[in-house]
């Protein structure tokens, strides 16, 4: 499956509706908790809808067919491989918790489920190197870490939402 960066894949894009959605793919097999819900498509989609039902983040887990952008095999190699290959095409990785988001409007991620040995069978017990699992797609400005100034400005609304006693706690 080759991914649209920004946009989503073939199958689902960022903006479209859930009615638009599942009258392609059919329903869920697992509507999701809230705004999630799992298709069962090869691979599999997961689907985060905004508050008016429209596509937010199309994110598709490894396992089936492989999922691809320009050629390069993104899911099921090693992370460090994978970013090294986006590098040679001139995307820069920044880091995340479990993977790396692209400027295109990507990320690719480990759940840590799958070891090296999962596809590098002569690897030792101990080889630590991470495998994707799964890739995200979404408008690049999902995946930016927000500034100090925006956190600050979100902690600033947050408190003045609270209520107060009358003297000001």
């Amino acid at each position: 499956m080759e991914i649209l960066p920004g946009e989503g894949v073939a199958l689902v894009r960022v903006g479209e509706t859930r009615e638009v959605v599942e009258g392609r793919i059919g329903p869920p097999v697992h509507p999701g908790r809230g705004s999630r819900a799992v298709y069962e498509t090869d691979p599999m989609l997961v689907i985060t809808y905004q508050a008016d039902d429209t596509v937010e983040l199309v994110e598709i887990g490894d396992g089936g067919e492989e999922v691809f952008f320009e050629g390069i095999q993104l899911t099921g190699r090693f992370m460090d491989d994978v970013v090294a290959d986006l590098a040679e095409r001139g995307l820069r990785a920044e880091p995340f918790d479990i993977g790396f988001s692209f400027a295109p409007g990507f990320a690719i991620f480990s759940m840590g489920s799958q070891t090296a040995q999962d596809i590098d069978p002569t690897a030792s017990d101990d080889d630590e190197r991470s495998v994707v699992e799964g890739v995200s797609v979404a408008p690049f400005e999902y995946f930016r870490e927000p500034t100090e100034e925006e956190i600050e400005a979100l902690i600033r609304e947050q408190e003045a939402k609270r209520p107060t006693d009358g003297a000001g706690r």
